[in-house]
């Protein structure tokens, strides 16, 4: 077996409050275990947004109650509830802010709302961005003029990636991450999978995707998943969501890279823990790993999915590298390979610890 650091996912949507159809804290962080990640930091833009201290509390306290990995909560810009930033600073472990398309009312469009985020926003907690195109020139701007970090989500495309690589050069405090179904698939994909294949930002150009193979090893920083769930039924709607799941399928598709050698095992580690943990300011987590049979070669199924949406775009894919077992503090809270068991979580509900 090959002993990995549990690893941490800093971009997921676990639909609570308001969408636990598709998703909850319970289904979610059962997911992350199977997947080898063992802290996860949820997105603010459910139902009713994380954007106020009362949301925020309540949230929370469903969450301390069910999740069986650690989990943090992020709060929600709003331009309607930017007035209560300060009263969410400490209850969350950093601030969104949507700069592009999003559902709800947490899409921030004018200056006054970006400038007050960035002044009662604490320095010392990350302000990440859903940013695209243009909009990446306004987070750097953001970065330059407050001298404070800057987290890029979910970069797609190559100009993107190049200019956040300029800014670093600068010395500008500005970060990044990739998503596994942007290093996996493109547009080409998109005749076969339909609406599975509906994200944001959307699927992109061959060039582009090399291009953040080309930038993995220096600028970029992080690899999340977005996890995103949606049933099959709202996949298949007149005007499906957008969003894919991605803790389950993450891990084994950068492990089936390093085999392939256009990845490193180290720089994974970097990706997938040590640099998330660095930017976000994430606690220990002692006596934590998860063991890997790297040799063992399998075809993503929906069916051996835990995440409650049952589906991926990687399903029928082949990958080598399967997590077989994950130990949290000393307890051990996934198992494989245990025979004649569907159920591989062995934590109970609330196992895992709330940030901050």
């Amino acid at each position: 077996m090959l002993k990995l650091p549990g690893l941490i996912d800093v971009h997921t949507h676990l639909r609570t409050p308001g969408g636990e159809h598709k998703e909850d804290f319970a289904s979610g962080t059962a997911a992350a275990l199977a997947g080898g990640i063992t802290l996860i930091l949820a997105m603010p833009n459910t139902n009713p947004p994380l954007a106020t201290l009362s949301v925020l509390e309540a949230t929370r306290q469903q969450a301390q109650r069910s999740i069986y990995c650690d989990v943090g909560l992020f709060a929600g810009a709003s331009p309607a509830l930017v007035d209560q930033l300060p009263q969410l600073t400490n209850h969350a472990v950093a601030l969104k802010i949507y700069l592009n398309e999003t559902f709800g009312p947490l899409r921030v469009e004018d200056l006054p709302t970006l400038l007050a985020c960035c002044r009662h926003w604490p320095t010392t907690k990350v302000i990440a961005l859903h940013a695209e195109g243009p909009n990446v020139a306004v987070g750097i701007g953001l970065a330059a003029a407050f001298q404070r970090p800057i987290h890029f989500c979910h970069i797609s495309r190559k100009d993107e990636i190049e200019l956040i690589a300029a800014a670093k050069r600068q010395g500008l405090p500005v970060t990044c991450e990739v998503t596994p179904h942007h290093l996996f698939l493109t547009q080409a994909d998109v005749p076969r999978l339909g609406p599975l294949a509906d994200m944001r930002p959307r699927l992109a150009e061959q060039a582009d995707q090399a291009a953040l193979w080309e930038h993995l090893d220096s600028t970029i920083d992080c690899i999340a998943t977005d996890h995103a769930p949606h049933t099959l039924a709202e996949k298949a709607a007149a005007t499906p969501p957008p969003g894919v799941p991605g803790l389950e399928t993450s891990l084994p598709l950068l492990l089936t890279a390093v085999k392939e050698k256009r990845l490193s095992l180290g720089r994974l580690i970097m990706l997938m823990r040590t640099n998330p943990k660095r930017i976000f300011n994430l606690p220990d987590q002692p006596d934590t790993y998860i063991e890997v049979d790297p040799e063992a070669s399998y075809t993503l199924d929906n069916a051996d999915l835990q995440t409650k949406c049952g589906w991926t775009p990687f399903a029928g894919m082949t990958v080598k590298g399967r997590v077989m077992r994950v130990v949290l503090r000393g307890q051990p809270v996934y198992d494989a390979g245990r025979p004649g068991q569907e159920n591989k979580i062995l934590a109970p509900a609330g196992t895992g610890r709330l940030l901050p």
